[in-house]
């Protein structure tokens, strides 16, 4: 996968990734964005073939990695905000200069599409979004303590192989001080790009298997290479934290007029009020799809799930119908709040 550089005018530098078009006869006149999950971390092995998928059905993709993650260059601790994030996003369709785009925002990035689509200024630049699987989109929602998906494999896949930098004492103290909150993000105890180097897939596979369905414990496949994986524990959680000391975003998010799409898994390990928070408060959400038979984590590369995937997102983009049933509908929020869990 090459790799470019841009240069926002937030000051952010950025790695971009490009997949053009290969079906020239069914190319589609809008370019497609996607903002992966972390919040920051590097675009996976899985996301990439997803959207090479997706140029391959005539879309010209593109992809970063949010400041600090993947390829990406680091900012200063203080600057890992969500709003920066937002603003990032916005800079880099001015960059990019073709105009509106289609985004595709997955897990965090859901969550920067969702608080962009709140932000008229920044909303002008998109023609249809899609919210996959997002996190909590303000402090209110990120304090809701509610139900989750079906059975994930979180504690029934095998342990990773590989080495664990959680495993040497600094770095175990440290993060964990961090996640309770008794240690800032920004401590002299592990430095940011030493934080980073650090972290290898095997620390992040519990939570790796919580985004797969129980039924698939024992055939999760990799999802990164020592090569392509990064993450910032310390960025995420200063971004994280942001969220959660945001006021609502619903008064703005009822205003949206931006055509969208939600998508919810099955096994999802995500609070589902995250989801059904969007759909009741975004009046532009046109449809939701709910996917049968994956995690979080819905292209994944097992059996046909890319497929069913992309079905459910070029529908959408085409304005066709849908492949699946509208389900959750507004309405059936309280019933799907009681039945899928």
């Amino acid at each position: 996968m090459a790799t470019q550089h841009w240069s926002l005018a937030t000051g952010s530098r950025v790695a971009v990734y490009h997949y053009p078009p290969a079906n020239t006869g069914a190319r589609r006149p809008v370019p497609l964005v996607y903002l992966n999950g972390g919040p920051v971390r590097g675009i996976s092995v899985l996301d990439h073939r997803f959207l090479q998928l997706l140029a391959r059905q005539g879309y010209d993709v593109y992809a970063y990695e949010q400041a600090g993650g993947g390829r990406s260059d680091l900012l200063p601790m203080g600057q890992y905000t969500i709003s920066r994030s937002v603003r990032d996003l916005s800079a880099f369709v001015d960059r990019l200069g073709k105009g509106r785009v289609d985004i595709l925002g997955f897990s965090s990035g859901g969550v920067v599409l969702t608080r962009a689509l709140a932000d008229p200024g920044v909303a002008a630049r998109f023609h249809r979004a899609i919210i996959a699987e997002p996190g909590p989109m303000d402090g209110p929602t990120a304090r809701i303590a509610g139900h989750k998906g079906r059975e994930s494999a979180r504690g029934l896949a095998p342990a990773m192989t590989g080495p664990r930098s959680t495993h040497v004492p600094r770095y175990a103290v440290a993060l964990g001080l961090m996640r309770l909150g008794l240690l800032t993000p920004d401590t002299g105890l592990i430095g940011q790009a030493e934080g980073d180097n650090a972290l290898t897939a095997a620390d992040l596979g519990s939570d790796t298997a919580s985004s797969y369905c129980a039924r698939d414990a024992h055939r999760i496949p990799v999802e990164d290479t020592a090569e392509n994986f990064s993450f910032s524990p310390a960025a995420s959680l200063r971004v994280q934290q942001t969220i959660k000391d945001s006021p609502s975003i619903a008064p703005r998010l009822r205003h949206s007029r931006t055509p969208a799409m939600l998508m919810i898994a099955e096994c999802s390990s995500q609070v589902r009020q995250w989801a059904t928070a969007v759909l009741a408060e975004n009046p532009a959400v046109q449809r939701t799809q709910y996917m049968p038979g994956v995690g979080h984590h819905m292209w994944n590369g097992l059996d046909d799930n890319n497929d069913r995937a992309a079905a459910v997102i070029t529908a959408f983009l085409e304005n066709e119908p849908a492949p699946l049933p509208n389900h959750p509908t507004r309405g059936e929020i309280p019933a799907f709040l009681r039945n899928h869990r």
